[in-house]
């Protein structure tokens, strides 16, 4: 049998440390990057890239879609793409009309 021998280490000196927070408030000026937060905050705000991002996906399905009507015999593996890219604009959709505003 193997023993466990646990040894407890007692303090040999007890200190006490004080410590000196600096609490007041210090006037730093203006803050130089108001304007560009501001900025971030607007385009975050109009949501510019989800909008962009499925105007793109729109555009591509309305190419997909008239490039397979226009085809006379489509086979398996156009009928495929086509397919993926409709499930694709669902999930895209979802995922846009799913997400809200965060504060």
């Amino acid at each position: 049998m193997v023993e466990q021998i646990s040894k407890v280490v007692e303090p040999k000196q007890k200190i006490q440390v004080d410590l000196e927070v600096d609490t007041s408030v210090k006037d730093l000026g203006p803050n130089p990057y108001a304007k560009l937060i501001h900025l971030a905050k607007a385009v975050d705000s109009w949501r510019i890239f989800p909008r962009l991002f499925l105007t793109v996906y729109i555009v591509l399905l309305y190419q997909v879609v008239h490039w397979f009507m226009k085809i006379d015999t489509p086979n398996l593996e156009q009928s495929g793409l086509v397919s993926v890219v409709v499930g694709a604009g669902a999930a895209w959709f979802g995922l846009y009309a799913g997400t809200k505003k965060s504060k």
